[in-house]
């Protein structure tokens, strides 16, 4: 009864590749460095193995005269021609030599070996130094063109079937060509595999330095965008809040040219509301830079307040009023199911709509600020009652670039420019997917 034996346990499995991996490593290493010496001068590879051909297949004929000597059997010496000292050392020379030349030209490396092999048959001769057309063939898969296999073959074949019919005095015709046939087989498919490996390892790293490339490229464009969105943050923020800033320093200025006590209250007033914007400004500032920076510890203070949404455009048209405009809002629709993205997106619209107000409107403007959230659309307007040119029609500023950036990420549109009847009006339209129209 056939017993089966236990299969080996994973810890023994583990500690045997343990102790392979030294081994493997420094096999390793002796590979790259192999490889890169041959790199660095090819010629010496060559040169080393017909001199190792050279030693273990050509001094033997060179001692016995061929495979077999005069004194073997007498079956081997009819099948077999003792040949010349010079005819040996020539067809020795004509097999080995353009083996040097096997990687740079190897189909004329192969045809020369061949030419020789076929002759030396041809005269009933045998010799140890034939391996070379095994040699021969290997280095033709292996850097050869793939077209010049066929009719490699096929000579190849018939220099086999030459050998066979030589040999058949001291072996079987078919005995003689399976084994000559395998061996060619075996020289020619470890050509081939090798060349695959090489041909799969070169694929694959193109396609580890392409994708080294392309995670730059998208680390680039990823901080592009990064530095894109903090540029528009910022000019949001530093252009709204100072020319709120800059209205109510004029107010307090005016208020405070000469006089009376209650012109010195407004002046106060608007030095206080000064000094609460700069305040508001720098915490946004504080927040918005906090992303820049490169640090373990969780940021506190004004870096963790949210982004503005729609609930802070009450505060927003209170500090413009502040500044003297006459602000009207209104909205419509379940603003509160808009995303936290999109409710940035219109806060900042209507702030820059806004801080285009201050800078260019005079002061008592109306403005009038509209929010209409659809099913699948939210509306912006915002119109007032000031001068109607106010925005050069050669360059419409920075300001109106960023918001049209803002509008087209959510594939809507932007129209800004004089308002029927007078003013200035500006009008987005954003689209909504499910999720920010639903409630």
């Amino acid at each position: 009864m056939t017993t089966l034996s236990p299969a080996p346990a994973p810890a023994a499995v583990t500690e045997e590749l343990g102790a392979m991996g030294p081994l493997v490593a420094r096999l390793g290493r002796a590979g790259r460095w192999l490889r890169g010496a041959d790199l660095a001068r090819p010629w010496v590879l060559d040169t080393a193995l017909v001199a190792v051909v050279l030693l273990l297949f050509c001094l033997p004929d060179l001692r016995h005269g061929g495979v077999v000597d005069a004194d073997g059997p007498r079956r081997f010496r009819l099948a077999f021609t003792r040949l010349p000292l010079a005819a040996m050392l020539a067809a020795q020379a004509g097999l080995v030599l353009p083996l040097l030349w096997r990687r740079r030209r190897p189909a004329t490396a192969f045809a020369a070996v061949a030419a020789v092999f076929v002759l030396q048959w041809a005269l009933g001769a045998a010799l140890h130094a034939d391996v070379a057309l095994f040699i021969a063939l290997y280095s033709l898969a292996r850097h050869g063109r793939p077209r010049q296999l066929p009719w490699a073959c096929a000579v190849m074949a018939a220099a086999l079937a030459l050998v066979a019919v030589r040999v058949s005095v001291v072996v079987s015709v078919t005995d003689a060509l399976f084994f000559l046939a395998s061996t060619a087989t075996a020289a020619l498919a470890l050509g081939l595999v090798i060349r695959i490996r090489r041909a799969q390892l070169a694929a694959l790293r193109d396609r580890a330095a392409r994708l080294e490339t392309e995670r730059d490229q998208r680390s680039r464009l990823a901080a592009a965008s990064e530095r894109a969105r903090v540029a528009r943050e910022m000019h949001d923020i530093v252009g709204h809040h100072l020319s709120v800033v800059i209205t109510l320093a004029d107010a307090g200025a005016r208020a405070t040219a000469g006089a009376t006590a209650a012109e010195w209250g407004r002046g106060a007033e608007a030095l206080r509301l000064i000094g609460d914007t700069g305040r508001q400004a720098l915490g946004e500032l504080r927040r918005v830079l906090g992303v820049l920076r490169d640090t373990d510890a969780p940021p506190t203070g004004p870096e963790l307040s949210p982004q503005p949404g729609l609930a802070d455009l009450d505060a927003l048209c209170r500090g413009v009023r502040a500044a003297g405009l006459d602000v009207v809002y209104r909205t419509a629709g379940k603003a509160e199911a808009l995303d936290e993205g999109v409710q940035l997106t219109v806060y900042r619209i209507v702030q820059e709509a806004m801080t285009n107000t201050l800078k260019h409107a005079g002061a008592g403007t109306r403005v009038d600020l509209a929010i209409d959230v659809g099913e699948d659309r939210l509306a912006i307007q915002v119109r007032d009652t000031g001068r109607t040119i106010r925005v050069s029609q050669r360059h419409d500023g920075q300001g109106l670039s960023g918001m049209r950036e803002r509008v087209a990420l959510y594939g809507g549109r932007l129209s800004a420019g004089p308002a029927p009847g007078g003013g200035w009006a500006v009008a987005a339209t954003l689209e909504l997917g499910p999720r920010e129209g639903a409630a």
